[in-house]
């Protein structure tokens, strides 16, 4: 289809011009309610996943870290796996209890794997990533188990875990926006004191800036997020790691650049890829694989150039 005839479908649905008779209602339907809100809620997504990157890498003061770190991924790949065998997939309210169990089950993990950190009043970065590893390898096991045991919903199940925004309608887009906008407003207001904690904990203490507090608040913020973006789109990795790490190279570390830069530019390549996940082949692949390949290649090239600094 033409840009023209796009925008035409656009300012009739939005009310701004009159009835369009030369397209028909299939065409206007494919456009506006299958391809805009799949669009939207890629760009959310990715944007999400870009942003938690950019947390989680400034707080743990780890370039690998990613928004699956804290065992986020498979919280949500539990809860799925769990909602596909016993509920088949089925519609809670209205809401799909899938992306209902990814949601609980992601945010559910994250809070499991934050009490666990927590000595005292602190918490040790080292412990809460320890912790996270930890609880993803028992998921996973326990994960494995049940696909042995509900061979016939094995295909569901790995195919969700790949990532892919087939399918998505407004409701998702009406669902992730809400994450993503005032999660973004949220971190945008707490940029100043993610600066100062890359000082380390005890230069923020002595500035005034309670770290506990501050980490506590932004990983409750960033979980509920990812849980969001997760729930709805499967597992993408790498997103979330490539970003934040390629805008650093223009905008420096100060987080009242980098998160907004962020989450467009994570939305923008998800976005991006999505459309190559559709196209690349006649049969639409999962969009996890897409970032896979991108992602996968990076990471090595950072691992190789970090690796004096990590071991």
């Amino acid at each position: 289809m033409s840009i023209n005839d796009i925008n035409l479908i656009l300012l009739e649905k939005l009310g701004l011009m009159g009835k369009n008779l030369l397209i028909s209602d299939s065409t206007k339907y494919i456009i506006f309610d299958v391809r805009l809100p799949r669009i939207i809620a890629s760009y959310f997504v990715g944007g999400i996943l870009a942003a938690s990157g950019a947390v989680y890498q400034g707080l743990m003061k780890n370039p690998m870290a990613d928004p699956y770190t804290l065992g986020i991924s498979s919280g949500a790949a539990f809860g799925a796996t769990l909602s596909i065998i016993f509920l088949g997939g089925a519609k809670v309210l209205g809401i799909s209890s899938i992306s209902l169990a990814a949601f609980i089950g992601a945010v559910s993990v994250v809070f499991i794997v934050y009490r666990i950190a927590k000595t005292g009043n602190e918490i040790p970065v080292t412990i809460l990533l320890l912790s996270g590893i930890a609880i993803s390898q028992f998921l996973a096991a326990f994960m494995s188990i049940l696909m042995l045991l509900f061979d016939e919903s094995l295909h569901k199940i790995v195919f969700w875990t790949m990532g892919s925004l087939s399918g998505k309608g407004w409701s998702h887009v009406y669902t992730i926006i809400p994450y993503g906008a005032f999660g973004l407003i949220i971190l945008m207001y707490f940029s100043r004191e993610m600066d100062i904690l890359l000082l380390g904990d005890e230069h923020a203490n002595n500035l005034g800036v309670d770290s506990n507090k501050i980490k506590k608040i932004i990983l409750i913020i960033t979980s509920i997020m990812t849980g969001a973006a997760v729930s709805i789109s499967g597992i993408i990795g790498f997103v979330g790691l490539i970003i934040p790490h390629m805008v650093r190279l223009f905008t420096g570390p100060e987080h009242k650049y980098l998160f907004p830069i962020s989450f467009n530019t994570g939305g923008i390549l998800l976005m991006a890829c999505d459309t190559v996940s559709r196209t690349i082949i006649p049969q639409e692949i999962p969009v996890g694989i897409i970032t896979a390949l991108l992602g996968g290649p990076f990471f090595v090239y950072l691992l190789n150039k970090r690796k004096g600094e990590i071991f």
